[in-house]
């Protein structure tokens, strides 16, 4: 038997929506929000999805020679990506930011070409997202914080108004000497692919600037135990780092006026106004070195009377050592161990080898052995400035007066400074070989990690 259709068949449609209202408001509501975000979100999709595949950074290396800048291009795991056909953008300018010690406007004008050059290599849309970095080191450290504050505030200025990287006021600064050695070490570390393995795997470097020299290792707990408590205001010996999940303890010291150039005044001081045995015969004039003038003429250039000189220098024999093992100084040298056994030496030391002759400038890495800096001050102190033209063609001319006292602080800085057995095999380093590539081994690389570390 059929059953009559109810009186509830016939609702209009109208009527079933009154009917359902608060179901279809519960719905609607949320469908709406969901079509306006979709609708929002397009404008910016692209910026996120670029930038979590490529990061970028800028970094300045103010040095005391010159001033140089690094653009590095990272993927998501931090592996260096390709800007162009290198690894890297690098570009460089002379005087450095410490010439310009009057005229705080100069020294910032002297790097807008680099910034320019720099800013250019960066994608349109990712720039406001670059991080740029000015870090400055041993040269500005020398001219006294009013003189050097001048400076670094009118760069932050030039920053702000010429380029549409990311600026941040405290990420234009004199970097520390123990920044720049902890830097150095990780650009070095990275390149070889160190990092992550146990700390004996690792590579020592010590980087000789022109203002100062560093020495960075990693050491044992049980040597970063053993530390020196140091008073205030005085940088720590060991900083602690975790690098691709493996905690690092890093020996690092600065030795601020025992960069290369640097120490060419501390070594005339010890002559004060007569001639001095580093001088190659012939020369008669003046080493002009943050802001003062010293006496530079030959008394007849000899490596022996050099090597006395270079030794009084750096305090080699004086007894200030309040550690169990000290470099120079007074200064506690890490306790050694595993990660000093493998020494990469940077920057001074392979230019003034290659300058000498017996590394091949082409090359961007050589085996080397601490004596090797001594026979070739043998040559170089053995020569009269008149022919040391001739002898030394790839010398600058400024540098020629200066070439026995160069290679004779050289080898006294790691024979008798950090007490390295002059046959010991050590590595001199200009570039390190990435992935078919070569990049530059220098501590902007490591500023640059840390950087975009810090982004994410």
């Amino acid at each position: 038997m059929l059953k009559r259709p109810g009186r509830g068949s016939s609702d209009s449609l109208s009527d079933k929506l009154y009917k359902h209202r608060s179901l279809l408001l519960l719905v609607s509501v949320p469908l709406l929000l969901l079509t306006m975000v979709f609708y929002v979100m397009p404008s910016q999709t692209p910026i996120q999805i670029h930038s979590s595949k490529t990061s970028y950074a800028v970094i300045f290396d103010a040095g005391s020679s010159g001033s140089r800048v690094h653009v590095f291009c990272f993927d998501h795991n931090l592996n260096l990506l390709p800007i162009g056909k290198d690894l890297e953008l690098f570009l460089q300018t002379k005087p450095g930011l410490s010439s310009y010690a009057s005229n705080p406007r100069s020294a910032a004008l002297s790097l807008s070409d680099l910034l320019h050059k720099a800013e250019a290599a960066v994608p349109k849309d990712l720039r406001p997202f670059t991080p740029v970095r000015v870090g400055a080191t041993a040269g500005l450290r020398a001219l006294g914080v009013d003189a050097s504050n001048r400076i670094l505030q009118a760069v932050r200025d030039l920053l702000k108004q010429s380029s549409s990287l990311s600026s941040q006021p405290d990420a234009v600064t004199v970097i520390d000497g123990t920044q720049e050695g902890s830097f150095q070490w990780v650009t070095i570390n990275y390149l070889l692919g160190n990092l992550g393995k146990e700390y004996s795997d690792t590579v020592g470097v010590v980087d000789l600037g022109g203002g100062s020299v560093q020495m960075a290792y990693a050491i044992s707990e049980a040597d970063a135990a053993k530390a020196p408590k140091l008073s205030d205001g005085e940088d720590i010996y060991v900083r602690k780092m975790s690098l691709k999940g493996t905690n690092y303890n890093l020996y690092v010291h600065s030795y601020l006026h025992y960069g290369l150039l640097a120490a060419r005044a501390e070594i005339l001081k010890v002559s004060e106004d007569s001639g001095n045995p580093c001088i190659l015969e012939g020369y008669n004039g003046s080493y002009n070195y943050g802001g003062e003038s010293f006496k530079a003429s030959s008394s007849g250039s000899s490596i022996d009377g050099c090597r006395r000189v270079a030794t009084k220098a750096l305090k080699v024999n004086e007894d200030t050592c309040t550690h169990m093992k000290c470099t120079f100084g007074g200064v506690w040298n890490g306790g050694g161990g595993d990660g000093q056994r493998n020494l990469f030496v940077a920057s001074f030391f392979f230019d003034r080898a290659a300058e000498a002759g017996f590394v091949n400038a082409k090359e961007p890495v050589a085996k080397v052995h601490p004596g090797d800096f001594e026979e070739a001050a043998k040559r170089a102190c053995q020569t009269k400035l008149e022919d040391a033209k001739s002898t030394y063609p790839h010398v600058d001319k400024d540098n020629l007066p200066y070439l026995c006292m160069d290679l004779v602080y050289q080898y006294t800085l790691l024979v008798d400074g950090f007490g390295i057995d002059p046959w010991q095999e050590i590595t001199l380093v200009k570039k390190v070989k990435y992935n078919n590539a070569l990049v530059e081994a220098a501590w902007p690389l490591g500023s640059a990690i840390e950087a975009v570390s810090s982004l994410n």
